[in-house]
């Protein structure tokens, strides 16, 4: 019991440092503002974290890759960490563990940026409908726009309906299909 405990402590843990990291790459990635109330929390809550990192990775092509290494890493270690306390001993092949653990970090890190951007997007529906003037309204819709521009090319919206939003939902729930089934034949591998 105290084990699952633990495991579930470290996954929430984990994962918010993940998601925060993940968004700040985002926002810059997208050049999403970060002069609102979120992007001023997720600066505050990664600073500590990625401004040392940045001195040791360099941005590549306008990326943050310090905050991309940051959230891999944390994540790697995160089930490091709750495969360990699973009882896993990594002591018998730990290079081929180390490989394992970081492929499926990789993986876990694809499937956190297809919620992040499910999350944008409901998000961004349920805004449009009940505050569409909100402070943050803006934050999301650069956010997503990206994504939805190609799609709304293809789908003309229905009788002043927009459904690209629904359509780039499918289409990401679609692919945490392939991910979903690629991370388990690796954690098979354990």
């Amino acid at each position: 019991m105290l084990r699952q405990i633990a495991s579930f402590l470290v996954g929430v843990l984990v994962d918010f440092f993940v998601y925060l990291l993940l968004a700040r790459f985002l926002f810059q990635w997208l050049r999403v503002p970060f002069r609102n109330v979120l992007g001023g929390f997720i600066i505050a809550a990664t600073n500590w974290m990625v401004m040392p990192a940045r001195r040791a990775v360099p941005a590549l092509f306008g990326l943050d890759l310090a905050s991309l290494l940051l959230a891999w890493l944390a994540q790697g270690l995160g089930l490091l960490a709750i495969y360990s306390l699973a009882g896993f001993d990594f002591s018998s092949a730990p290079g081929i563990a180390a490989c394992i653990l970081a492929g499926l970090a990789l993986l876990d890190l694809l499937r956190a940026i297809v919620y992040v951007f499910v999350f944008a997007l409901i998000v961004q529906a349920v805004l449009s409908w009940v505050y569409p003037y909100s402070p943050v309204a803006p934050l999301f819709d650069a956010l997503t726009r990206p994504l939805l521009r190609p799609i709304r090319r293809v789908v003309p919206p229905l009788a002043n309906v927009d459904l690209s939003p629904l359509v780039l939902i499918v289409l990401l729930q679609v692919l945490l299909i392939p991910l979903a089934y690629v991370q388990g034949l690796a954690r098979g591998l354990f």
